[in-house]
């Protein structure tokens, strides 16, 4: 099946034609309302992406995402990626279950390692465990879909020591993808 949808990080940066910014409000404020017009006019999916840098609107994808769950009906709302790499993974699934329930069961988490990587120093992470901290949070994150408890000893993430993690989402299936690019696609592809 394909899928026909929209992707963006809410980019500031000045129009072709005017050469007008707009400050960082107004882009959300715009994102909200494509999201809204994207499901009027039928498309599939909605996907924000995270970047914590002044040419970029959203930190927080998960928020203008449940902004636009609320007037929508059908559309589904996706991280365009949630840089996994530098988030609390019981958080992030948290946030997109609560968008899930707002949605009636729409969205989606797309997990990603952090092309760019200005988050890693800003929530005080290292570069030098990129990998690694990816590969741990996945992990954790998809644990975390498998039941409501969660049993976890973790390295890069805290351990917990069967608690439950709430809410659940509305979909059976929570779909949670792993986003890629560059030369780790061709290794993932080989393998």
């Amino acid at each position: 099946m394909v899928e026909l949808g929209i992707s963006t990080f809410g980019e500031t940066t000045p129009l072709e034609k005017t050469g007008e910014t707009y400050s960082h409000d107004e882009r959300i404020r715009q994102l909200v309302k494509e999201i809204e017009l994207a499901d009027a006019v039928g498309l599939d999916v909605y996907g924000i992406g995270e970047h914590h840098r002044e040419d970029v609107a959203v930190s927080a994808p998960e928020i203008v995402l449940a902004a636009g769950a609320v007037n929508t009906k059908h559309i589904k709302l996706t991280s365009a990626v949630s840089i996994l790499s530098s988030m609390d993974p019981v958080r992030l699934y948290q946030q997109y279950t609560t968008i899930d329930a707002l949605s009636n069961g729409r969205a989606e988490i797309m997990a990603g390692r952090g092309s760019f990587t200005e988050s890693f120093p800003l929530f005080g992470y290292d570069l030098h465990d990129y990998e690694e901290l990816f590969d741990e949070k996945l992990d954790m994150l998809l644990e975390i879909g498998k039941e409501t408890n969660l049993k976890w000893d973790g390295h890069f993430t805290q351990s917990v020591d069967n608690k439950p993690v709430y809410p659940r989402p509305v979909q059976e299936d929570f779909p949670i993808w792993v986003a890629t690019g560059g030369d780790c696609v061709i290794i993932m592809t080989g393998a």
